[in-house]
């Protein structure tokens, strides 16, 4: 999902594929994202929320990252953030973020197992 203030400006949903782990699908969404701000020309004072402990830390440098099967779209999201000027992570409760998580589950539902 993508706002300007209250107006949606995108949303998405999809699996990146079968049997991928769900790092590996945050990643691809945030890369997708990233792609999707860059061809609306949001590149500066963005914030990015998300449910996921480990993208949220992993993209503020809090957290290491030791590596897994979401390495290559983690390294593809911190190279699209390269062209974009101030962009923060924040941390926000799955209860929080119920419109994300209705498209996760709908494409799980249509294209999961």
């Amino acid at each position: 999902m993508i706002y300007d203030g209250n107006k949606r400006l995108a949303e998405g949903s999809g699996l990146a594929g079968r049997d991928v782990t769900s790092n590996y699908a945050e990643y691809t969404a945030l890369a997708e994202a990233l792609k999707k701000l860059k061809s609306l020309g949001i590149e500066d004072d963005v914030l990015i929320r998300s449910d996921s402990k480990l993208l949220v830390g992993q993209m503020n440098e809090e957290w290491k990252v030791k590596g897994g099967m979401y390495l290559a779209k983690l390294k593809e999201a911190r190279e699209l953030l390269k062209e974009f000027g101030y962009v923060r992570f924040e941390w926000i409760p799955r209860e929080k973020n119920r419109e994300a998580d209705l498209l996760t589950r709908l494409a799980y539902q249509e294209h999961g197992p």
